[in-house]
């Protein structure tokens, strides 16, 4: 079921991996969504971490992911698969989507999409998704995250840090997170972090031990792992949980599983993009009852960096890699 749609439409792809100057525009096939999916009329599509790592060739998507890169999305609904509710067609939406999103038109999962509450701006919608899934699953599914406990975040300031931020304030968390200058952590402590520690001018270890009184955290999200993960169990409290949700820093830790036994600490991690369909239905199910009611409210809102147009994919890629940004890199279509 759908409206009168073009056969034809514009995406931003690459030929071969490299650096952000092999994104360019070309002109693809319209899809069709398959049973229990939707077609969305993509409004904005938001820039992340993977985006980059997939233009880099070292993060290809998964079997029947469109090879167009973009995991998040905001616009209307403008075709529907077999077996979707009839009532989509027309609702503005957000989606998670393993892949698709620099394009005109993408498919989404029915049971991945959020719908859009009047007085959130679709750039804004766009830029909720990836990062309020990958949160919400690894801080609260994975790490237990509880009221009143304290998290250490790495990348403060990155869409992941300010969504971190930001959950926190709204599920009475007290987040430490790192940054790297001065303005950043000022920017986080304007966020709402309870503390902001410029790693490139103090020891994190030392200042966690120093504000937690020697306690340590309940928990780390540790997007860096390499050397950082030894460095990250000397900040947890006894039954701390790590959880690992990139590898910046390098995919090989050494750590001493003496102290993980003597402490009791949890070592986790994952991925997103691979899960399967259910599981992320779960996720959405979860964050639309707990969530976003105070998205609905206006309580949460993402942290917005800079919108550029589809087709300054590679300027808004090359602003991501520079590490300048704070929050979120959105691509109006």
């Amino acid at each position: 079921m759908s409206v009168g749609l073009p056969q034809t439409m514009t995406a931003v792809g690459f030929d071969a991996p490299g650096g952000p100057q092999v994104l360019r525009a070309e002109c693809v096939p319209v899809p069709s969504p398959a049973p229990g999916e939707v077609l969305v009329r993509v409004a904005f599509a938001g820039v992340n971490r993977p985006d980059v790592l997939q233009r880099q060739g070292h993060s290809p998507p998964p079997p029947g992911a469109s090879p167009i890169p973009g995991l998040e999305i905001a616009g209307e609904i403008v075709a529907l698969g077999e077996g979707v509710d009839p009532a989509l067609l027309g609702q503005n939406v957000c989606a998670l989507v393993s892949g698709g999103g620099y394009a005109e038109y993408c498919r989404a999962d029915a049971g991945h999409c959020l719908p859009v509450p009047e007085g959130l701006p679709l750039a804004e919608a766009a830029a909720l998704p990836e990062t309020l899934f990958t949160v919400w699953h690894n801080v609260f599914e994975r790490g237990w995250a509880m009221e009143g406990e304290t998290v250490l975040v790495h990348g403060g300031t990155s869409g992941i840090g300010t969504m971190a931020i930001a959950l926190g304030r709204l599920f009475d968390l007290r987040v430490i997170v790192t940054c790297g200058g001065p303005e950043k952590c000022a920017r986080a402590l304007e966020l709402g972090a309870a503390h902001a520690i410029d790693y490139r001018a103090t020891d994190f270890v030392a200042e966690v031990q120093r504000i937690t009184g020697g306690r340590g955290v309940d928990l780390v999200l540790d997007m860096v792992a390499g050397d950082y993960v030894a460095r990250n169990l000397k900040c947890l409290a006894e039954d701390g949980r790590h959880v690992t949700i990139a590898v910046q820093g390098g995919a090989r830790a050494e750590i001493n599983m003496a102290v993980v036994m003597m402490r009791r600490y949890t070592l986790t991690g994952s991925t997103l993009r691979p899960r399967t369909a259910q599981f992320k239905a779960l996720v959405a199910q979860e964050i639309a009852r707990n969530v976003w009611p105070a998205v609905e409210a206006g309580d949460l809102r993402p942290v917005m960096d800079r919108v550029f147009p589809l087709a300054d994919a590679a300027a808004a890629h090359a602003r991501m890699e520079a590490g300048a940004h704070v929050g979120k890199i959105v691509l109006a279509i």
